[in-house]
Parts: structure tokens; C-alpha cells; sequence
């Protein structure tokens, strides 16, 4: 997982019309031969395809699809304000275009909420579920107030300076080796989302939570937090692991809010042993 701006991605890649909205979508290795369901991945909020491809680049034996939000990366602006059923339907959508009718689903932060809603609404889509650094949305218990505080400044887009200066503060989990080149890695792969892409994903999950729901969630479920991240608190994983009863946690000792990308290999084996197991052990494994 450690790609750079500089190395091409693998991937199919394009603008296609989904659900009435034009989108920004890339798809890994969809049309090979696999043993396992793709993932459907949730990014986190304003962030492009491109920050997380070096995931989707490390799960060679597999598919994998995701797509920039409206107004982010390089989807175009949307007209009109949309909602998490909107956007999961849509989802939906793009997964019966290209013959997916069952799938993996994962999200970090922002997409980790979406990663819920998609899976509630869409039970039928699913075979497992993985949330990354998440909460179960309004009802969470807050993180640093400087890291919300810096992660709300556009700047962090923008300004490679600023995102340098500030990185420990919003992320976290920067003591491991490697971690500064992935840092860097990190930084030179985010597009900044358009205004009012931007304000539309926090309109998005506006008073959403999906804690009355999570009980019946039945979906076998890998929770991952880092013990270090500021942005969502580690408690924060564990309210879900009590709410999802078909769950376990794993928590990620040093990983901060972008485990995923400063702790690759840990993170990309837990992700395999969770996804890899035979129906009914994915739990065990994890």
C-alpha cells in the first residue's frame, strides 16, 4: 500500500451517469475471475478515489469498486442536495450495471456511516460488512477538538504546508516505520472537493445515526479503530461493537484516524483473514 501520485492506478476509471447523477467511478478487476465478492468501498468525507486506491491496488485477488462522491474528487457538482438513502440507492444502482449481486462493503469515517445506511437498506447486496474508523453517526462521542477544528479548514486540500504542519493533529498514528513516506504519499494523492461538494456531505449526514437499526444488523461485521486517532475516539468503536450483535473489534495499537494507510500490512491482513474465512467463521478469524 504504498503507491504514489506518480504511479498509475490499475483501475477502469471514468465518468458515468448513475441514478441521475453523474459520477466518477473506478473499478478494480471486476471483470476477473475471483473467489471472493468485490468490496464496495465508502470514502470518508472529501476525499478522492485516488486516496484510497493504494487499498484497492493491495487486494489483487479480488474486485473492487468505488466512486468519488458528488462534488468531490472529480465527480461534478451536484444540483441538489442528497441523502444517505439516496445515495446507497444509487450505489445500488451502479452495482446491478455491472452484474455485482453481492458484494463486501466497506467505509472509513464519513463513508463508514454510508458503509451502515447501504448495508441496512440493501441487506440483500451484502455478504460482510467492514467499518473503519466510524461512528454510528450523531450519537458519538466527539474527538479532539483541534483535530475538528483543522479537518473543517479547507486548507488541509489546498495547502501541502499546512497539511504537513497539522497531519499528527488530524490523523494520528505517525510513530511507526514508514509512516512519514505515507504521510507524503497520502498528501500528494488529495484533490480538494468543490464548496459545495463539500457542504453537501456534512448536509448528507445531518442528525443521521444509525444506532436504532444497528440490533437487527445481522451481517457479520469487522469494526477496525485506531487507538490513537483523534478525529473518532476508540470509544467510538466500541458503542458499535455493543450495538451490532454479529460484530468484533480490532483495534489498531498506534493507528490513528488513516490506520488504513499508516499501518497497511496489519490492516490489510486483518481485511483479508475477516473477508477470507468460510461463511459463519469470519469472526474467528478476525
Amino acid at each position: 500500500m504504498t503507491a504514489s501520485k506518480d504511479e498509475p492506478m490499475t483501475c477502469e476509471i471514468g465518468i458515468e451517469q448513475v441514478g441521475g447523477r453523474a459520477l466518477r467511478v473506478a473499478r478494480w478487476r471486476l471483470d476477473e475471475p475471483s473467489d471472493h465478492p468485490p468490496i464496495l468501498f465508502f470514502n470518508g468525507i472529501g476525499a478522492n478515489i485516488e486516496a484510497v486506491a493504494p487499498l484497492a491496488e493491495a487486494m489483487t485477488d479480488r474486485g473492487f469498486i468505488m466512486f468519488d462522491m458528488p462534488g468531490t474528487g472529480e465527480s461534478p457538482d451536484p444540483l441538489l442536495p442528497y441523502n444517505p438513502f439516496t445515495m446507497s440507492w444509487t450505489a445500488a444502482q451502479l452495482l446491478k450495471r455491472y452484474g455485482v449481486d453481492e458484494c463486501d462493503v466497506m467505509g472509513v469515517s464519513w463513508g463508514g456511516a454510508m458503509a451502515q445506511h447501504f448495508t441496512l437498506q440493501h441487506p440483500g447486496l451484502v455478504r460482510r460488512l467492514v467499518l473503519a474508523a466510524t461512528t454510528a453517526g450523531m450519537l458519538m462521542v466527539p474527538g479532539n477538538p483541534a483535530a475538528f477544528t483543522k479537518m473543517a479548514n479547507p486548507r488541509r486540500y489546498i495547502d501541502a504546508d499546512y497539511m504537513n504542519e497539522h497531519f499528527a493533529t488530524l490523523y494520528g498514528g505517525l510513530d511507526k516505520d514508514g509512516a512519514a513516506h505515507q504521510k507524503d504519499s497520502h498528501i500528494g494523492r488529495l484533490k480538494p472537493p468543490s464548496p459545495r461538494g463539500y457542504v453537501y456531505q456534512l448536509l448528507c449526514m445531518l442528525g443521521w445515526t444509525s444506532a436504532p437499526a444497528l440490533p437487527f444488523l445481522t451481517k457479520e461485521t469487522l469494526i477496525m479503530m485506531g487507538d490513537d486517532d483523534q478525529i473518532v475516539l476508540p470509544i467510538n468503536g466500541k458503542m458499535l461493537r455493543s450495538l451490532i450483535p454479529n460484530s468484533e473489534l480490532h483495534m489498531v495499537e498506534g493507528g490513528g484516524h488513516l490506520f488504513l494507510l499508516t499501518h497497511a500490512d496489519e490492516s490489510i491482513a486483518k481485511l483479508r483473514a475477516f473477508l477470507d474465512a468460510p461463511e459463519g467463521e469470519a469472526l474467528k478469524a478476525a
